[in-house]
C-alpha cells in the first residue's frame, strides 16, 4: 500500500511485466482514492480507473462524455498517489484530435498513471455497453493513436486502443479496425462488447499476439464468459469497471433504507469505524506525526 515515505515502485514497469507474466492480470475498477486502496488492499496487483464511476461519484452522473480531461486527470493523480499498484486510466476519446491528444498523454503520464486507455466513438461519448454509439473514421483514430504514442515521454507508458465499432458493424469490422490500432503502436488492443461467447473467440483467434484486454461488466452487453475460458484463449488484461461502484452501491441503499424504515443504521455491512481508519491510512499517518515531532 502506498506509503507517505515510501519509494514507489516504478508502476509502468510493472504493468508491462505482469502484462507478460502467466495467466491475465485481474484490474478492479475504482472510481477514488478509497477504493483504489480497497482494490490493492484486496490483493490486485492494478487498478482501472473507470470512467464510468468516476462519472457517477463525481457528478452524479451517467457516463456521456460530461467529464472534461482535467476532472478526469485529477482523479488520476489521486488515485496514482493512493496506491502502490499500476494504475490504468480511461481517458475517453482523448479529449479532441491527435493535438488534444498529445496533451492528454502528458498530463495523465504527469499524473503518474501506468497505462491509458483512448477509444474511437464520436465525441461526447458513452459508456461502452449503452446503445447508440457511433465512432469516428480508421483513419482519424490511427492518428490519435500515433499522436498518444509519439507523446509519451516514459516508453513503459502502456497505450491502449479501444474500439467500439462492434455495436454497429459487428465483430470482423472490429477486429480490422483494432489490426490497424496495432499498427499505429497501440500496446493492448481492447474491442468492447462483443456480444456472444463466439465473438470473444473470434477477437482472440484473430488478434493473437498481441496483448488483449476483455472488458468484464455485469450486466453489460457481452455475453457471460467463465474468466478461466477467457484466461485459455489469451486475453491478457481483465477488468471490472463497474463491479466495486454496483456494489457500494447497493450498500448504500441498503443501509438508509434500515435507517430510513427503523431510525437505526444497527446492522450488517457495515465497516468497524477502527478498521476503516486503517483502510484509509491512520496508522502511517500517526508514525509520520511521531517521526517528525518537535
Amino acid at each position: 500500500m502506498a506509503d507517505l515515505l515510501g519509494t514507489r515502485p516504478n508502476p509502468r514497469a510493472r504493468l508491462r511485466e505482469l502484462l507478460a507474466g502467466p495467466g491475465a492480470l485481474r484490474a478492479p475498477g475504482a472510481y477514488d482514492g478509497l477504493s483504489a486502496r480497497l482494490v490493492e488492499q484486496a490483493g490486485f496487483d492494478a487498478v482501472y480507473m473507470t470512467g464510468f464511476g468516476t462519472s457517477a461519484t463525481l457528478l452524479g452522473r451517467p457516463d456521456v462524455g460530461l467529464l472534461t480531461q482535467t476532472e478526469m486527470v485529477d482523479n488520476a493523480r489521486r488515485m496514482v498517489q493512493a496506491v502502490d499498484v499500476p494504475l490504468i486510466a480511461d481517458a475517453d476519446t482523448g479529449y479532441g484530435n491527435p493535438v488534444n491528444v498529445i496533451r492528454t498523454v502528458r498530463e495523465y503520464e504527469q499524473a503518474g498513471v501506468a497505462a491509458i486507455q483512448l477509444e474511437d466513438q464520436v465525441a461526447p461519448k458513452r459508456c461502452g455497453h449503452m446503445s447508440g454509439k457511433e465512432v469516428v473514421p480508421t483513419a482519424d483514430m490511427v492518428a490519435k493513436i500515433s499522436a498518444a504514442v509519439a507523446a509519451r515521454q516514459d516508453p513503459d507508458l502502456v497505450v491502449i486502443a479501444r474500439t467500439d465499432v462492434a455495436e454497429t458493424q459487428g465483430t470482423a469490422a472490429a477486429v480490422e479496425r483494432a489490426k490497424a490500432f496495432r499498427d499505429a503502436g497501440a500496446d493492448v488492443l481492447f474491442v468492447e462488447a462483443p456480444r456472444t461467447a463466439a465473438d470473444v473467440e473470434l477477437v482472440a483467434a484473430e488478434l493473437d499476439g498481441t496483448p488483449l484486454l476483455f472488458n468484464w461488466v455485469e450486466g453489460g452487453r457481452t455475453a457471460p464468459v467463465p474468466l478461466e475460458r477467457v484466461e485459455e484463449l489469451g486475453y491478457r488484461l481483465v477488468i471490472f469497471p463497474v463491479s466495486t461502484l454496483m456494489a457500494a452501491t447497493a450498500a448504500m441503499r441498503g443501509v438508509l433504507e434500515r435507517l430510513r424504515t427503523t431510525g437505526s443504521t444497527d446492522g450488517p455491512g457495515l465497516e468497524p469505524f477502527d478498521g476503516f481508519l486503517d483502510a484509509i491510512g491512520l496508522p502511517e499517518i500517526r508514525a509520520a506525526e511521531a517521526r517528525f515531532r518537535s
